[in-house]
């Protein structure tokens, strides 16, 4: 047999495979709009055409099947798989609608699925696109992976630049003895074509060979152009090429195309800003782009936002967040406008704990809620760290938190060392609430003596844990203004401050267990703004870290000990939109630097040391308060603590403010005042009292405050007419003596009204129902 028989029965056993070209995004969006106008047209016909009894009609659909099952019956003839698969995918809207058609036809009557028939496959038609789509389908079947191994015998060339081609890696010295397979255009009117190199037999290709850099230089192309894959169903002996520097810098035209080539060459090149981080996949939408990004081999992912924002050409940085799994996995979001602009306000159904005690206390920069635990059922109650200087959104992030306190029937305890000018909406909405530095370290010390009460009762039941209302309901002790008792230049005497920053420190051993859950918040975190207690910002790492805009070596410390370091966690700026390319512009022109929107409320939220960022909920300012916030927690009554625990935390908290005023007025080592001396009496009487009392039992119920004399009370002050619920405590003895506390006459009012005795018509006023 001569070398021309030989070639010619090669060439006639595989032909050349047509691949053909893709479309534009452009021009595959136009044709798929008019092949489903066509599908929606034909299944309208094929639904009511046979109710009509129309020849024509009829007999269009008949051909219209015929027709397809010949065109069908033609391409099985075909050797060229991949043409044959594409053909059957264009035939199936034909036969489906002429198939429903047909069916309809010679059914009797007209039954309902003899019109929903023909609409759902119109309906699968449109969808499906085949025509479109089949020029996709027919190059994923001969893309590069799928290439099949080329016999021992060499294809033909075709044209004289496959034979050029072919003459340029006979003539290369570093081409050894290997040979090169078919070659195919991957256009005939482009450069772009793929290729296998075989080595000889029994080898494998070379490593050098094999690299994109050398095959680059032996066809005179760009070394980005060329790409390597090994063969399916081969071994290393066999290598796929495609080299397609027209086809690459076509894709790299359209917007997808110019994000991978800025990736692989600013972002994961070796000299990159993140060497190595892959990109899996990626998403363009109308308000941003997003990135699910991988680190290479067993590293770490560690991307730096400024330098990333940098590279990917984002102006301003505060438009591109990142989130990690701690480990490998990242996704980057890249927004065209800041997405935490405009935050809705809070209902009262975003403040109800889920299952793991979780509530949503504002909005993530992606639309999903951010969560916040309240509670945590396998380790019990939590601490909470909120940082931010003045105007950052602290004292609303703080108001929603003691709403959804309130709402989920916690004992909330509130603590402001700014004389209650910071949190002015809690007071008498919360169970107890302390005003000024002397109130707030006497309200420390009063959850502390309840916490003990809470660990003996515990201890004796041989209980190691919390449960949530069984038999205690879960509280919480909000201090806020914290560095005005413990920081070094607070001004107060540094007796005080080591015995605040003592009960904090005691407190995070013994709190959790007992269900009593701690929040700091101030204006600094560093450790001698902390009275030097490690344990506060230690415990913290457990619940949530709130970072609202601070200073940025404030920042970089919190990132440091709070973060796992995976993100790097920048500065809030003041406006939203501001950047520091604007303020540059500006102090160039001499003009004034630009504002925007205030980020009030934005913050990086630390959970489990993972970093994103969030906003909470938006609350309005009106006359010097948030009016929606008190909404909120008058939603719901006011829960206190079981008698034997009230009766502790307001003995010890009397005894313990005598106590905080003596160590501000610099009187620390002094006598005891005869006031101290009968206060404390009465503390250790109490507490010997509840000592002998019997321990409640795990299973019951959380017990309450006799209502009934201060119910008896309420209703005697209460008259038809609207009276002010101040009036009404200042006439039951609140603030006094032996008097009750406002949250237990909010609980009777409240008890009044299911009962239907009294109303609250207006905000803040109450009258007796059950009088003319």
């Amino acid at each position: 047999m001569t070398t021309e028989t030989t070639t010619a029965k090669t060439e006639a056993a595989a032909p050349e495979v047509e691949v053909p070209a893709a479309f534009t995004p452009a021009a595959a969006a136009r044709r798929a709009h008019v092949e489903r106008t066509v599908y929606a047209a034909a299944g309208a016909a094929a639904t009511f055409g046979p109710q009509l009894g129309n020849a024509w009609m009829n007999g269009g659909a008949f051909a219209v099947g015929v027709g397809t099952l010949a065109y069908l019956w033609n391409r099985t003839r075909a050797e060229d798989g991949a043409r044959l698969i594409t053909s059957v995918y264009r035939a199936l809207p034909g036969l489906g609608l002429s198939g429903t058609y047909a069916a309809a036809l010679m059914a009797p009557g007209a039954s309902l699925w003899e019109y929903a028939a023909p609409a759902g496959a119109a309906v699968l038609s449109a969808v499906a696109a085949p025509w479109t789509r089949s020029r996709g389908v027919r190059r994923a079947l001969a893309d590069l992976p799928n290439i099949p191994a080329p016999r021992a015998e060499d294809w033909p060339d075709s044209s004289p630049y496959i034979a050029g081609l072919r003459k340029l890696w006979d003539d290369s010295k570093v081409t050894g003895e290997t040979r090169l397979g078919r070659i195919e255009q991957i256009r005939p009117d482009r450069p772009d074509f793929v290729t296998i190199v075989i080595a000889p037999p029994g080898e494998a290709v070379s490593t050098t060979l094999a690299l994109p850099r050398t095959l680059a230089g032996i066809f005179d192309v760009p070394e980005e152009h060329v790409k390597t894959a090994p063969v399916p169903g081969r071994g290393p002996g066999y290598l796929a090429v495609r080299v397609a520097p027209t086809l690459d810098l076509e894709e790299r035209a359209h917007p997808e195309g110019r994000l991978v080539e800025l990736w692989e060459t600013k972002v994961s090149a070796p000299d990159g800003v993140a060497p190595g981080v892959r990109l899996l996949q990626h998403r363009i939408e109308e308000e941003r782009v997003i990135l699910r990004v991988e680190a290479s081999g067993s590293g770490l992912l560690q991307l730096p936002r400024l330098r990333l924002a940098r590279a990917l050409g984002v102006e301003d940085p505060e438009l591109l967040m990142i989130e990690t799994d701690g480990m490998a996995g990242g996704v980057i979001t890249i927004y065209r406008e800041h997405p935490l602009i405009n935050v809705r306000e809070a209902l009262p159904s975003d403040l109800v704990m889920d299952d793991d005690g979780r509530i949503a206390v504002g909005m993530r920069h992606d639309g999903r809620p951010a969560r916040w635990p309240l509670y945590n059922p396998e380790l019990g109650a939590v601490t909470d760290l909120l940082v931010g200087a003045p105007g950052s959104g602290k004292s609303v992030t703080l108001l929603t938190l003691i709403a959804a306190e309130r709402i989920n029937g916690i004992v909330s305890i509130v603590a402001d060392a700014q004389d209650g000018m910071s949190l002015p909406e809690a007071a008498g909405r919360v169970y107890h609430f302390g005003a000024g530095q002397a109130a707030s370290a006497a309200t420390l010390a009063a959850t502390c003596a309840v916490a003990n009460y809470r660990a003996q009762v515990s201890a004796a039941n041989g209980w190691g844990s919390f449960v949530l209302n069984r038999p205690w309901a879960l509280a919480f002790l909000t201090m806020d203004e914290i560095n005005r008792m413990l920081s070094a230049d607070s001004g107060v005497p540094e007796p005080f401050r080591k015995w605040v920053a003592g009960m904090l420190g005691a407190g995070q051993i013994t709190f959790r267990k007992v269900g009593i859950g701690v929040r700091i918040a101030g204006q600094s975190i560093h450790l001698t703004d902390l009275g030097d207690s490690e344990k506060i910002r230690a415990n913290a790492k457990n619940g949530t870290v709130w970072l609202g805009r601070v200073n940025s070596s404030m920042t970089r410390s919190m990132a440091a000990d709070m973060a796992s370091g995976t993100v790097e966690i920048t500065p809030i700026p003041k406006y939203f939109g501001v950047t520091g390319a604007a303020e540059l512009d500006a102090a160039w022109a001499g003009e004034e630097t630009p504002t925007g929107p205030v980020t009030a409320g934005t913050a990086w939220q630390i959970q489990s040391g993972s970093p994103y960022l969030a906003r909470v909920w938006k609350a309005a300012k009106a006359n010097r308060t948030y009016p929606g916030l008190i909404e909120l927690m008058e939603t719901a009554t006011i829960t206190g603590f079981t008698p034997a625990e009230d009766e502790i935390f307001r003995a010890r908290y009397a005894s313990a403010l005598i106590e905080a005023q003596e160590l501000l007025n610099g009187n620390a080592g002094t006598v005891m005042t005869p006031k101290l001396l009968d206060e404390l009496e009465r503390i250790n009487d109490a507490t010997a009292a509840t000592r002998t009392a019997p321990a409640p039992t795990a299973t019951a119920g959380i017990p309450t405050a006799p209502p009934v004399p201060l119910r008896d009370q309420v209703l005697a002050v209460l008259t038809a007419e609207l009276q002010a619920v101040k009036d009404i405590r200042r006439a039951v003895g609140v603030n006094t003596d032996g008097g009750p506390s406002a949250g237990s006459v909010d609980n009777a009012l409240q008890d009044l009204k299911r009962e239907g005795l009294a109303d609250n018509p207006k905000h803040g006023k109450w009258a007796r129902t059950d009088q003319a």
